[in-house]
């Protein structure tokens, strides 16, 4: 039974990774699992505070993320339309560009909605900019926190 919890588990972590990077898997919250599975074998164990404080960052991040972009949209000058369009073009980038669409989506998006709201090019490439900074620090940030609960599980196995 360890062995499958472990194997999961190790599956999870990188999911979890590569959920970091797509938009369509929740990175953190799926390295998490993969920790909490191999807390689960008989063999490795971490200590409850481990845990707790893991699972409070995973949700932190979860919000964080998608708080950061339309903060980083309106900090640099974005509106509702401009916000609005970073995920929009999120998501049309990933479906219609794949992996690179998941980086141009969100400053296609938000200087698209810009226009659409009225704003000049200039002021709408300024909220594509943020949108396009507010996605790469969340994405960042994803990395860090499952690259970091990868190494733990690592770790605890060798």
């Amino acid at each position: 039974m360890d062995y499958l919890l472990i194997i999961t588990g190790a599956i999870l972590i990188l999911a979890g990774i590569a959920g970091s990077v797509l938009p369509v898997l929740p990175g953190p919250p799926l390295s998490y699992l993969g920790l909490l599975l191999l807390h689960l074998t008989s063999s490795y164990q971490f200590s409850l505070k481990f845990l707790l404080t893991w699972g409070i960052i995973s949700i932190l991040i979860v919000v964080l993320d998608q708080i950061i972009p339309v903060w980083g949209t309106k900090k640099f000058g974005g509106s509702k339309p401009g916000v609005w369009g970073s995920v929009i073009g999120l998501l049309a980038g990933l479906i219609f560009l794949g992996p690179l669409g998941i980086i141009v989506g969100p400053f296609v998006g938000a200087f698209i909605g810009e226009l659409a709201g009225g704003k000049r090019s200039r002021q709408a490439l300024r909220a594509g900019v943020g949108a396009l900074m507010g996605f790469l620090a969340g994405t960042i940030l994803k990395l860090i926190a499952s690259g970091i609960m990868c190494w733990y599980f690592v770790e605890k196995i060798f």
